[in-house]
C-alpha cells in the first residue's frame, strides 16, 4: 500500500485503539488507565472519534479496538460503533459488568468480538482484585450473553496477581473449556504502574509449566506471544514488560479519552491533541505527525529491534 502509515523505526501502523472513556465501574488495583493522564476535563466526541478513525483508514488501518476505562459507560457506545468506517476487525476490551444488557446491541450495530477482565472466578479474590465482590455474577452472565450475540472468539483477560489469583489459573482453563472453543484465556504479566510489585508472579518460571502441560505451541512472530494448547483450551502467555520484541512490532496509534493522539502507551509528553472543531484534512496531518514521532520504548538495543521489524 503506497499510501501507508510507518514511523521513523519502519513500523508500519495498521490498528488503532480508542480510549472512550474513563469512566470504570470497578477499581482494579493493577488498572493502568491506558497510559493517560488523570482527571480528565473533557472526554472525546463521537465525531471526534469517526473523524479520526475514518482518516486512519486512508493510511491502510482496519483495526480498531475500543476500551476505557469501561467503555460501556458510554451510552452511545452503539451509535459511535455504526458511525464507523468500513473496518476488516472492530473490537473492544470491558470489564463485562454492563455486557449482558448490551452484548446484543453492540454485536448488531457493528462489533466483531470482545476481550472480557476475569481476574478470577473466586468471588472473595474477584472482589479484593476490583473492589465489586458482587459484581462477577454479572460479568458470567455477560460472558454467556456475549456468545449468544456472536461475539466470539471472546478474550478472558486474567492478569495475574502473586498471592490472590496465581493457583487460579486451572480454574480458569477449566472455565474456558466450556464454551467449546468460543473462549481463549489470555494470561497476562502484571504493568506495575501504581507500584504494585508486590503482586508481581514469576512468569519465567509460568511459562515453563504451560509448556509442559501443551500439546501445542504456536508462538505469534509478531509480538513473541506464545499460545500453549492445554486440554483442548487455547492459552496465550502476554509479556508485556522489558519485552523489546513485542515493543518493536508495535503497530498501534493511539487516541485518548481526551481526544489525544498517543503514539506510546509508556509515553505522555508527545501527544497530539485534537480539538473537536478539527477538519478531517487537520486530523488527517495530526496522524501522520504523530507517527513521525513514534519510536519503541525499549529500545536499548536498536540494532536488535531493528532487525526484528
Amino acid at each position: 500500500m503506497n499510501n501507508m502509515l510507518m514511523d521513523p523505526y519502519g513500523r508500519v501502523i495498521s490498528s488503532l485503539r480508542v480510549s472512550i472513556t474513563q469512566r470504570c465501574n470497578l477499581n482494579c488495583i493493577y488498572c493502568h488507565e491506558e497510559g493517560e493522564e488523570s482527571n480528565p476535563k473533557r472526554e472525546v466526541s463521537l465525531d471526534t472519534i469517526v473523524k479520526t478513525v475514518t482518516m486512519a483508514t486512508e493510511f491502510g488501518v482496519k483495526k480498531v479496538k475500543f476500551s476505557g476505562g469501561e467503555p460501556l459507560m458510554r451510552n452511545d457506545f452503539e451509535d459511535i460503533i455504526r458511525a464507523l468506517p468500513d473496518l476488516k476487525d472492530i473490537s473492544a476490551t470491558t470489564n463485562g459488568v454492563l455486557l449482558s444488557k448490551r452484548a446484543a446491541s453492540l454485536a448488531q450495530s457493528g462489533l466483531d468480538r470482545v476481550n472480557i477482565s476475569l481476574p478470577s472466578l473466586n468471588k472473595e479474590n474477584y472482589g479484593k482484585i476490583t473492589g465489586s465482590p458482587h459484581s462477577l455474577s454479572k460479568v458470567l452472565d455477560g460472558i454467556d450473553a456475549a456468545i449468544d450475540a456472536g461475539l466470539a472468539p471472546i478474550k478472558l483477560n486474567m492478569v495475574l496477581l502473586k498471592g490472590i489469583n496465581e493457583f487460579e489459573i486451572d480454574d480458569a482453563i477449566n472455565f474456558a473449556d466450556r464454551y467449546n472453543g468460543n473462549v481463549i484465556l489470555q494470561l497476562i504479566e502484571l504493568m506495575n504502574f501504581k507500584n504494585v510489585s508486590q503482586y508481581m508472579v514469576d512468569i519465567d518460571s509460568l511459562e515453563k509449566t504451560l509448556e509442559s502441560r501443551a500439546t501445542f505451541i504456536k508462538e505469534r512472530q509478531m509480538h513473541r506471544r506464545k499460545k500453549y494448547f492445554i486440554d483442548g483450551v487455547e492459552v496465550e502467555l502476554v509479556r508485556p514488560i522489558d519485552n523489546s520484541s513485542f515493543c518493536a512490532n508495535c503497530n498501534r496509534l493511539r487516541l485518548t479519552s481526551t481526544g489525544k493522539l498517543k503514539p506510546c502507551l509508556m509515553r505522555n509528553d508527545n501527544l497530539i491533541e485534537i480539538k473537536d472543531e478539527a477538519t478531517p484534512d487537520e486530523i488527517r496531518e495530526m496522524i501522520k505527525d504523530a507517527a513521525k514521532i513514534r519510536e519503541p520504548y525499549y529500545k536499548n538495543n536498536l540494532k536488535q529491534i531493528m532487525c526484528k521489524i
